[in-house]
């Protein structure tokens, strides 16, 4: 009895005799060429991105602009991001827009409204806006003050509400947009030593998924991201529980995965218009599975980890 249902990629691979492991490289090629094309969707696309001169956000820009896009870059440091924009205008590209530099403190939450004003008279909308700007944290919740948690909530969460509030108007205006937000895997399971950085990237998340199911009707696409470690300065910039930089490289981020595997990672979900992308290691992945499914052991290990610290 045959169990592959009719019209299955399986039943195709079985129908034709090609064999399940020259299927599975046959399927990877046209997928990987289905997504170059997919992406010259992308030329001419305003794309703004927070925290863009480094890490994750660098590396975005470097693929949005190859794409052809109007790549605009925002970051506290003026100074790297005209670092940024000097590395793209050396790539020899036809098609390529010259890359605008904005300061920007997405922690300045009065400042955002105007940051947008500014966007829209420069490049007359936004296409994709990527919530990427954060800031990490290390310390335990009996160490920790109460204003390490309002700035990092202010940067990671309330920065990302209000530039995205400041730029949906226009969005829905035009009917079309995209909205991304770069949360983690700490922003889906909760971690000892990091009660700060988690609690904001679980509001982004909360807040993503009411943003989407509200910007439906308007056409309006809502991405949330969430890595685990990737090999950025995060641990380094990460605020201890005094305020003060961590500046540390922790070893977990050290190998972690590569800033440039996971913007190409991101920039397909985008293209793809997916919901969302869990993009960890196994431990992360586990930890995601283990809270969903079987919480008291979840919540068990965490325990012991908080102990061993």
């Amino acid at each position: 009895m045959n169990l592959i249902e009719k019209g299955s990629a399986l039943w195709y691979l079985q129908y034709f005799g090609i064999p399940l492991s020259l299927g599975i490289v046959l399927y990877k090629i046209i997928n990987n060429l289905s997504l170059r094309k997919r992406r010259t969707t992308l030329q001419g696309k305003v794309v703004v991105i927070t925290g863009a001169s480094s890490g994750i956000g660098e590396a975005l820009s470097h693929i949005f602009y190859q794409q052809g896009c109007k790549v605009v870059m925002a970051s506290r440091r003026k100074s790297e991001l005209e670092r940024v924009k000097q590395d793209l205008m050396t790539k020899k590209i036809g098609f390529s827009i010259e890359p605008t530099v904005l300061e920007l403190d997405v922690g300045e939450l009065d400042q955002l409204e105007d940051f947008v004003d500014n966007v829209h008279s420069l490049c007359g909308h936004i296409d994709i806006l990527v919530n990427n700007a954060g800031i990490s944290h290390r310390g335990s919740i009996l160490h920790t003050k109460l204003d390490v948690y309002k700035k990092i909530m202010n940067v990671n969460y309330l920065g990302s509400v209000g530039l995205t509030s400041a730029a949906l108007p226009k969005m829905v205006e035009r009917k079309r947009g995209h909205i991304v937000f770069i949360s983690s895997v700490q922003g889906l399971i909760g971690l000892p030593e990091r009660s700060a950085y988690a609690g904001s990237k679980h509001a982004m998340q909360a807040y993503a998924d009411s943003l989407r199911a509200e910007m439906k009707q308007h056409n309006i696409n809502v991405s949330v991201i969430s890595p685990g470690y990737v090999k950025t300065a995060v641990s380094i910039n990460a605020l201890t529980g005094t305020g003060q930089p961590h500046g540390v490289m922790d070893s977990s981020t050290a190998t972690g995965f590569s800033a440039d595997y996971v913007a190409e990672r991101i920039v397909d979900t985008i293209v793809n218009k997916d919901n969302e992308l869990i993009i960890s290691q196994f431990m992360g992945n586990l930890g995601i599975f283990l809270r969903r499914t079987i919480p008291s052991l979840y919540f068990y290990l965490a325990a012991s980890r908080a102990a061993k610290t």
